[in-house]
């Protein structure tokens, strides 16, 4: 399955940032699945009327996280395992994207009851974090 990215282009997030967000989303519903091959650059900078250069450095960032792999003259896939980074790199990342979602949230006008609502209508939908699950190095 193609991703179909919907790219904001006031948004204070970059648009390269915009792409690799809506990747990583893609994998963790299971709309990507390991193995996947994601559309050329090309094919996505025509698509959503942007510089491919943009593109290309998402992938990069994609590829350098290991969310998907390089295949020397057929494309990139999505990784077959998600890899594992250590606790503190976790918090680390988890509050960056925190950090994002409320500065966009702020840039909106939305009330921290608002945002709480659209993360966890998004989980639901896709059945991502589950309530059961406790993170054991959560603080």
């Amino acid at each position: 399955m193609t991703p179909r990215f919907q790219i904001a282009p006031g948004s204070p997030t970059p648009i390269w940032r915009q792409i690799v967000d809506q990747v990583r989303a893609a994998i963790a519903s299971g709309e990507l699945l390991p193995g996947n091959l994601l559309p050329s650059v090309r094919t996505v900078a025509a698509a959503i009327v942007v510089n491919a250069n943009t593109v290309a450095k998402a992938y990069a960032e994609l590829t350098r996280h290991g969310d998907v792999v390089a295949e020397h003259g057929r494309g990139l896939f999505v990784a077959s395992a998600r890899p594992t980074l250590p606790s503190s790199e976790r918090k680390k990342k988890l509050q960056i994207a925190v950090e994002r979602a409320v500065t966009e949230a702020v840039h909106l006008g939305v009330s921290r009851k608002t945002l709480v609502a659209a993360i966890e209508r998004y989980a639901d939908k896709h059945d991502l974090l589950f309530q059961e699950r406790e993170d054991q190095d959560d603080d």
